[in-house]
């Protein structure tokens, strides 16, 4: 079940046959193909035995490696009591939101049933993972790493690492998941989480099974650092005792290759660094503390050198400031951040040839999310829309059959600023914004809570080109970074704060927009974005795959024409 194969060439295909006689041929991009059975079983990352969601026996699940634009064939066996769906986080999959993995865009893969993912990581390279996107299964497990190396042919920034470390740390509740769920469905907030895992895993300082290593270094040697925050609510900082953090990647760029003693990580966002064993050979802590929390939270993991003696430290590197002077640690971290113009992206031209400032802005979209009550509820809005799925039909399939009114949905019920006063009525539906096929966006994310918010797009990157104190107004756009802003999917806004992001519309389908707080999304402070290419044609966005699985009112509808070359 748990066994990969690889084929270099998949699959050829018969293009024709040109003038004289001549047989031309082409051959697809690799293939990797996975069995991934989804079952309940016992874990304990905080040391209490509860319900978690396992893959093919494995918690986390198992890592995807594969290389830029190698094709992804997941088949995925649904074992579980309850629907299933799996998310490609970060994955931009071009043409192709039909397998994007949320409620929106698919049909949740029902008990005792299985549904073979099939997407291409084309021109990508970085750190990503994958989690569940139903109910709370997100807070059970599910999740794992998948790695995007590049090409051959495309050089890398920085010579290989003797080895390339996967960390998954994130916030933890003991409470399971279905407890969970209860809670957000009678209106409460899931609360503070229990603490911190690591790799599936939680340890203090000085406890005993902490001196099993997360991972072994030699002397002299240097190693990559994958690490993401897969955490339901909670910001993340981490630092490793007596080494620097060289940052090289973020979220799929590569990056100007400063270091750092400490790095903040927010909720479903990826880095890797470059750490070079360069102290006593010994132990040493890696260090996870929580960021912007009333309650403190902090686990430790073991990093060993080989042939090492001695324990690692009880003294930890001390964390980043809190309040007001932690947030201002935290901006100026990420001003920090730059492309890497003079690197090679995924494609065989440079990324600095993309000059993203230059280009003219034909919709400004400000978004600012809230915190509300509804029927005496707990809800969270966007512009005063809180969103909800459908219950029996996605969203996707209700457009692409052409019976949005019987789902029912329409677009455009949230406007592209929110208003104000007395006429800041919340309203709770599917909330379904029209984009225009290759119209160059910005959207403002402004955060006028007290806690800090987390935001991802699916089926883009975005140039994050600010992050600032206070409320958004035009003549901010003095303040960009219209130059060598990071390439990304997830940029988080501090309380009291704004962020602008930038991205072209050139990927056709309807993809979700969404707080990463997950009790958030949970109740409402998503949308989609509907994305239709005006030409409806295969150069866009792929047609329906023949393996689609078909639930609500479109079940029993016949199939409408594909699209076109």
């Amino acid at each position: 079940m748990g066994s990969v194969m690889v084929f270099k060439v998949a699959a050829i295909f018969l293009l024709g046959l040109l003038a004289g006689g001549v047989l031309v041929v082409r051959a697809e991009d690799p293939y990797l193909y996975y069995n991934w059975n989804i079952t309940y079983g016992t874990i304990s990352p905080l040391g209490v035995p509860q319900q978690g969601i396992l893959i093919n026996g494995q918690f986390p699940g198992p890592k995807i490696n594969c290389t830029s634009n190698n094709n992804i064939v997941v088949n995925v066996f649904n074992n579980l009591d309850e629907p299933f769906l799996l998310s490609w986080y970060g994955i931009q999959q071009r043409k192709n939101s039909w397998q994007d993995g949320t409620l929106g865009t698919m049909c949740p893969i029902q008990p005792g049933t299985n549904f073979t993912y099939h997407f291409q990581v084309k021109d990508q390279i970085g750190s990503y993972y994958y989690f569940p996107t139903t109910a709370l299964h997100r807070a059970a497990g599910g999740f794992g790493g998948l790695q995007i190396y590049s090409r051959d042919l495309i050089p890398v920034p920085f010579d290989s690492p003797a080895d390339d470390f996967s960390i998954l740390m994130g916030d933890w509740y003991n409470k399971g998941h279905k407890s969970l769920k209860k809670l957000l469905d009678s209106g409460r907030s899931l609360g503070r989480p229990d603490g911190i895992q690591i790799n599936g895993k939680s340890s203090k300082v000085g406890d005993s099974k902490s001196n099993e290593p997360l991972f072994t270094m030699e002397a002299g040697k240097t190693y990559r650092y994958r690490v993401c925050n897969i955490g339901m609510k909670t910001s993340l900082n981490f630092r490793i005792q007596g080494h620097s953090l060289k940052l090289v990647e973020l979220e799929g760029s590569h990056t100007v290759q400063n270091v750092y003693d400490a790095l903040d990580l927010h909720v479903g966002q990826c880095m890797s660094v470059l750490v070079t064993a360069n102290q006593d050979p010994k132990d040493y802590y890696f260090v996870v503390s929580s960021r912007f929390t009333k309650k403190p939270l902090t686990s430790v993991g073991v990093i060993r050198y080989a042939n090492g003696k001695g324990a690692a430290s009880l003294e930890l590197p001390s964390p980043p400031p809190e309040t007001s002077v932690g947030i201002a640690w935290s901006i100026n971290q990420f001003r920090s951040f730059r492309w890497n113009l003079t690197a090679s992206a995924a494609r065989p031209n440079p990324q600095g040839s993309y000059h993203y400032g230059q280009i003219n802005i034909t919709r400004t979209i400000k978004l600012v999310n809230s915190r509300v009550q509804v029927d005496g509820k707990l809800r969270f809005a966007i512009n005063g829309v809180s969103h909800i799925d459908s219950l029996t039909t996605p969203l996707k399939l209700a457009e692409y059959y052409g019976v949005q009114d019987k789902v029912p949905f329409k677009y455009d019920v949230m406007e592209d600023e929110p208003k104000e006063g007395a006429n800041a009525k919340v309203v709770v539906a599917p909330n379904v914004i029209n984009g225009t096929f290759r119209n160059f966006v910005e959207i403002i994310l402004e955060n006028r809570e007290k806690t800090i918010q987390t935001w991802h797009l699916d089926g883009y990157s975005f140039f994050a080109v600010a992050i600032e104190p206070g409320k958004w107004s035009p003549e901010k756009r003095k303040n960009y970074n219209l130059m060598d802003a990071v390439s990304r999917h997830n940029i988080q806004v501090y309380p009291g704060s704004w962020a602008a992001i930038m991205t072209t519309l050139d990927n056709a389908g309807m993809w979700n927009l969404r707080s990463e707080m997950f009790e958030r999304s949970y109740l409402g402070q998503q949308l989609y974005v509907s994305v239709l290419s005006p030409a409806r044609s295969l150069r866009d966005e792929y047609n329906l795959p023949d393996n689609t699985q078909l639930c609500g009112i479109v079940k029993a509808l016949p199939k409408p024409a594909p699209y076109t070359i």
